[in-house]
């Protein structure tokens, strides 16, 4: 697997060595020790999230603080999405800036998101469905999130404001400028 460095403390971008031939492909998602030794981040496990969206859903920013905080290992089964992450950790100087990469069942790309993220994706293909690896269980009195349109974070979802399509709760979460980070 290749692991790349994205300018931000702990957020990694992993290319998975994919075998493919006639039958079809064949790749590690993830080898903890491989991960540990290339990054130095020793993460356990212990919740599979899986979601599918159509095309034009805008999902996040969200996040938990501590003591339920979350890393996370996210990556697409099927589609395309845009994944954005936000820096909240006060003492990085990368602290209020965005991150996006394309993920797809085609490229394969997969994040790993360290504690202290609100993370977000957006539709771009018809249907997607994603898939996440948690370091701590989901707690719904800890979770917290940023309002995905956010003008000091002024993100490109890549999709139009009249496609987006968006949970009711996620258009009710404070601008970042309101937020008071745990992290």
């Amino acid at each position: 697997m290749n692991i790349e460095a994205t300018g931000f403390d702990d957020l990694y971008l992993i290319t998975p060595k994919v075998f493919e031939d006639q039958r079809g492909y064949f790749f590690e998602s993830f080898h903890h020790q491989k991960f540990r030794e290339a990054t130095g981040v020793d993460c356990e496990f212990v919740q599979d999230n899986q979601s599918r969206s159509a095309r034009g859903v805008i999902r996040g920013l969200h996040f938990q603080v501590p003591p339920m905080a979350q890393a996370k290992f996210v990556r697409v089964l099927q589609g395309e999405v845009l994944d954005v992450v936000v820096d909240l950790r006060k003492d990085k100087s990368t602290f209020g800036k965005s991150y996006s990469v394309l993920l797809s069942a085609e490229n394969k790309k997969q994040l790993f998101i360290p504690r202290g993220f609100a993370h977000g994706l957006a539709v771009l293909s018809d249907h997607a469905e994603f898939f996440y690896k948690c370091d701590n269980y989901y707690s719904p009195e800890n979770e917290r999130g940023i309002i995905f349109n956010d003008t000091s974070l002024n993100i490109d979802w890549k999709i139009a404001a009249s496609e987006s399509i968006i949970s009711e709760k996620d258009t009710k979460h404070p601008a970042f400028k309101d937020f008071d980070s745990p992290f």
